[in-house]
């Protein structure tokens, strides 16, 4: 039984790890007002005619904190690139100035810095849910074992052990999401 235990411990800190790495790759996502290539990742250009990301056929790279170029592998992509990048909402508006693209990224106003720390707290509460689900899920799997004979103390501590892992990465998402608000409204 003890075995059973330690898997469940085991699957449980497995969950919290892909909550919590889901949520980095969310917050990347979340613009902090400076340009970065991962802007640019939800882009989908079509090539030959099926739609690829952008990735796959252009360079993405950051001139400075307000300019991201996009340099084609093939010059005949360039127009296919520059209505990937507009159809994709994102709200810029690229330059093709016949070799690259060129983005500049706009300065976030304060009501934009408000709204997209907001945004980012609503993904740290998301992985907190999702942490808080793993927890009830192997403190369910526990009081089965107990159930089936295993002994109170044992079931006693696994579950303290449980809560101990869903506090340090609760922990963790608050940090990380004060972090990212920081970097948000700073200037």
């Amino acid at each position: 039984m003890e075995e059973e235990i330690d898997l469940i411990l085991d699957m449980a800190e497995e969950s919290m790890k892909n909550a919590y790495t889901h949520l980095e790759e969310e917050l990347t996502k979340i613009r902090a007002g400076k340009a970065n290539p991962i802007l640019l990742d939800s882009v989908k250009v079509e090539y030959y005619g099926s739609q690829v990301p952008l990735s796959q056929v252009a360079n993405v790279n950051s001139l400075d904190p307000r300019t991201l170029t996009v340099q084609p592998w093939e010059k005949g992509m360039i127009e296919p690139i520059e209505r990937g990048i507009i159809n994709s909402n994102l709200g810029f508006a690229p330059q093709n100035n016949g070799e690259s693209i060129i983005i500049s990224i706009p300065a976030l106003t304060e009501d934009r810095r408000k709204s997209l720390c907001k945004q980012a707290r609503a993904e740290g509460e998301t992985a907190k849910i999702s942490i808080r689900n793993s927890r009830k899920e192997a403190n369910d799997n526990i009081k089965k074992l107990q159930k089936d004979g295993y002994p109170e103390d044992g079931a006693k501590i696994a579950e303290e052990n449980v809560q101990k892992q869903t506090d340090a990465f609760i922990k963790n998402i608050d940090a990380l999401v004060v972090k990212k608000e920081s970097d948000i409204m700073t200037i």
